[in-house]
């Protein structure tokens, strides 16, 4: 405005014919208005001059200059903006600050990206990394210990039981005997090689048996009957007299098939009597 003849209501210049404000009513020469009454810029919190274009919303100001995006720094006085936390904001680091951050990195996870959720955390696919190999997981299947997240090779080298014989991670079911674990597949007899998890066998010398093999190879013979003394079964009781072993229902009386199990016996010409037989001749 251009005054004809007045006088600035602060320092009493007379403002005939130059540019003026009025404030409240009264002309304000152009200097006092930018010292006693301008808007105080938002951003860079200097006046704003009535010779520069100045920018408002929701009761703060700007220059033109300064209102821009509080992340990316980029001029938004012709561009779309939204508010965050009474930060002025460009839409796409908007769009950034309100995305979900990466568990890995820590950096926002954009809508549109390939991202992974797992227990309530996010992460960048190329962040959800084994962390034990660091290699990513993608769609593989994947194993987690307390907070840590393992790929199955890396979890099954860490944690896993090994084979007692094979010496390969047991990754599920598996047989555990005398206190060692091993694949149900590698859980064989000695002899024939037949699975015994679920079946009877039987140990001797630190090698396991099926039933058949054992009695055709390697329990001792009765020498009584001449059958296997297995342990399975009736007869799992056995005496063993100088290097000969009887099923306990075996060891009778050679003459009158008296059971001599806990019984005092006299031994002749190579057979077994009871004392009364023992006596007689």
């Amino acid at each position: 405005m251009m005054a004809d003849s007045s006088n600035c209501s602060y320092c009493r210049e007379d403002l005939g014919g130059k540019r003026f404000v009025r404030n409240e009513g009264k002309p304000v020469c152009v200097r006092c208005h930018t010292k006693f009454c301008a808007n105080s810029c938002a951003e860079c919190r200097r006046p704003i001059s009535v010779e520069t274009k100045e920018l408002s919303h929701k009761g703060r100001y700007w220059h033109e200059e300064c209102f821009r995006c509080a992340k990316c720094y980029k001029p938004l006085a012709k561009e779309p903006f939204s508010t965050k936390d009474d930060r002025i904001m460009c839409g796409k680091c908007c769009s950034r600050e309100d995305a979900p951050r990466c568990h890995g990195c820590y950096k926002p996870i954009p809508p549109g990206i390939e991202s992974v959720e797992y227990k309530g955390n996010s992460w960048h696919d190329e962040c959800f990394t084994c962390c034990n190999c660091k290699r990513p997981i993608a769609s593989q299947s994947f194993l987690s210990k307390g907070s840590d997240i393992y790929c199955n090779p890396c979890y099954d080298k860490k944690f896993a039981k090994h084979c007692v014989s094979c010496k390969k991670p047991i990754t599920s079911g598996g047989v555990n005997y005398q206190e060692q674990p091993w694949h149900t597949h590698c859980f064989v007899c000695s002899s024939c090689s037949k699975p015994l998890a679920g079946s009877s066998f039987t140990n001797h010398q630190d090698q396991v048996f099926c039933v058949d093999c054992y009695k055709s190879s390697v329990a001792k013979k009765c020498s009584g009957c001449q059958n296997p003394i297995t342990g399975f079964g009736k007869g799992v009781n056995v005496v063993n007299y100088e290097g000969s072993s009887w099923h306990e229902y075996c060891f009778n009386c050679k003459r009158c098939s008296l059971s001599l199990s806990n019984k005092r016996f006299v031994a002749r010409d190579g057979d077994i009597l009871c004392s009364d037989c023992g006596n007689k001749d």
